[in-house]
C-alpha cells in the first residue's frame, strides 16, 4: 500500500449542543489531514491547530506532503522524523509540529485499518479496561441556580465528574478576581457550594485557562491563596492556574499544595514538555494527541511523566478526530488517570466518529474499530463549509473574536 496523495479538509460547524457551554463559544473550526492509498484505505488524522489558525494548516501540510507520496506506512516513526529533521528550523514545537501531528494521525490511522486494529494496539497495546472520564464543561455559568443546573445536566448524562473554569460567566461577561483575597474567596465560595451540591462521591475539576484568560493572569502568590482555600474540597486537580509559561512557578506551586495541579495543553513536542517536567511541575501532565507533536510524541511524554511518578489526563477540546486520537492514546498509556470527553456532541463530533463512545457509570470503554474509528464523508464537507475567520483566538485591539 503506498500514499498516493495527502489533501487538508477544512472545516467550519456548531461548537456544541451543549446549552450552557454555548453561551459562551457558539461555533468551531477544525482542520483534517488525508492521506490517500492505492488501495481503498484513507488514513484521516486532525490537527488542532484548526481550532485556532486553520488558515495556515493546508501550506504546512504541502510542505510536508512530497515527504509521504510513494511511501508506506511500515515506519511511522521513520517518516515523522524526516518531516521533523525537514522543518527543523521552525517546526520544533509550535505550530508546524501540532500541524505534523495530524499528519502522522492520519499515518496511524491508515495502518490500524490496514491491519485491522484500533490505534490503541499498535502503540503498545491496551493499558486500561475502562477509563475514567469527565464532562469538560467550559466557564462556570453564573449565577448559582444556572451553574446548579449546568451541573446537573452533566450528572444526567452519566458523567460522575466535570470541569469548570476558574471566575465566572454570565450575561454580564467573563469575571475573574485578580487579587490573592478576592479570587480566594471567591474561588473558594463557588467550590464550597459545588461540592455541597453534588457531594463527595462526584469528582470536580477546574481550569485556571491562565495562560489564555480574558480578563487576568494569575501570580504565583494568587495561585496559591486560591489553592489553599480549596483545599478542603478535594478536587481532582486544577488545571493551570499559572501562565502556560511559566515552569518555575508551577514547580514551587506544586510543592505548596495538597491539590494536584495540571497543565501542559499547549505544549509541543519533548523538548517543550522536558523543561517542565524535569521541574516536576504538574502533577498530572495534559498532552493532547492533537497537538502535542504526533501520538508517538505522547506516547513519548507520558512514558517520561510515568518515570517521574506522574500521572496524565488526556486534554481534548479539538473536534472529533482529535477526541478519539485522545483516546486512543489514553489507554495505551498505563498511567492516564482520566480522560476528557465534551458533552453534547454537535456535527462535528457526532457525524465524525464512526462508533459511540461506551460511557458506563462514568467510564469509557476502549473503542472497538480499526484505526481510529473517524470518518469524513462528502455530505460532511459540504454541510460543514470552512467560514475564514471562524478559528479561535483572543480578543485584542484591532482584532475582535465575534463569536
Amino acid at each position: 500500500m503506498k500514499i498516493t496523495d495527502v489533501k487538508t479538509v477544512l472545516l467550519t460547524g456548531p461548537c456544541t449542543n451543549d446549552p450552557f457551554l454555548s453561551k459562551a463559544r457558539k461555533r468551531r473550526s477544525a482542520a483534517f489531514i488525508e492521506l490517500y492509498t492505492d488501495t481503498e484505505f484513507i488514513g484521516l488524522g486532525e490537527t488542532y491547530a484548526g481550532y485556532f489558525a486553520p488558515e495556515m494548516v493546508a501550506e504546512i501540510v504541502e510542505f510536508f506532503k512530497p515527504i509521504l507520496v510513494g511511501q508506506n506506512v511500515d515506519n511511522i516513526s521513520e517518516l515523522w522524523q524526516r518531516m521533523y529533521h525537514c522543518g527543523n528550523f521552525w517546526c520544533r514545537v509550535g505550530l508546524g509540529l501540532t500541524v505534523l501531528n495530524g499528519i502522522e494521525a492520519a499515518l496511524w490511522d491508515l495502518k490500524g485499518k490496514m491491519l485491522g486494529l484500533p490505534v490503541y494496539e499498535l502503540l503498545g497495546g491496551l493499558k486500561h479496561d475502562k477509563l475514567f472520564c469527565y464532562a469538560t464543561g467550559g466557564p462556570s455559568n453564573y449565577p448559582k441556580d444556572e451553574l446548579a443546573g449546568k451541573i446537573d445536566h452533566y450528572l444526567g448524562l452519566g458523567f460522575r465528574g466535570f470541569k469548570l473554569g476558574a471566575g465566572s460567566f454570565s450575561e454580564d461577561g467573563f469575571y475573574i478576581a485578580s487579587n490573592a483575597a478576592g479570587a480566594a474567596e471567591f474561588e473558594a465560595d463557588k467550590i464550597a457550594f459545588i461540592r455541597q451540591h453534588v457531594g463527595k462521591d462526584i469528582a470536580i475539576m477546574m481550569d485556571g485557562h491562565m495562560g489564555n484568560s480574558p480578563i487576568t493572569t494569575w501570580t504565583l502568590p494568587i495561585a496559591q491563596a486560591v489553592m489553599k482555600a480549596l483545599e478542603p474540597y478535594n478536587l481532582f486537580f486544577f488545571e493551570e492556574p499559572l501562565h502556560y509559561t511559566d515552569p518555575w512557578g508551577y514547580s514551587e506551586l506544586c510543592k505548596s499544595t495538597t491539590i494536584p495541579i495540571a497543565g501542559g495543553e499547549c505544549l509541543t513536542g519533548m523538548y517543550e514538555w522536558r523543561v517542565f517536567a524535569e521541574r516536576d511541575a504538574f502533577d498530572i501532565g495534559q498532552p493532547d494527541a492533537s497537538f502535542t507533536g504526533g501520538l508517538g510524541e505522547f506516547m513519548k511524554v507520558a512514558a517520561m511523566l510515568e518515570s517521574r511518578g506522574r500521572k496524565i489526563a488526556t486534554h481534548s477540546w479539538g473536534a472529533g478526530g482529535s477526541l478519539m486520537q485522545n483516546i486512543h492514546c489514553g489507554f495505551a498509556c498505563g498511567n492516564t488517570t482520566v480522560l476528557e470527553i465534551a458533552p453534547n456532541y454537535a456535527g462535528l463530533h457526532s457525524e465524525i466518529i464512526c462508533e459511540p463512545l461506551v460511557l458506563h457509570e462514568g467510564f469509557v470503554l476502549p473503542p472497538q474499530m480499526p484505526g481510529l474509528g473517524i470518518k469524513l464523508t462528502n455530505d460532511i464537507k459540504n454541510k460543514y463549509k470552512f467560514v475564514r475567520g471562524s478559528g479561535e483566538f483572543n480578543t485584542v485591539p484591532g482584532k475582535i473574536l465575534v463569536d
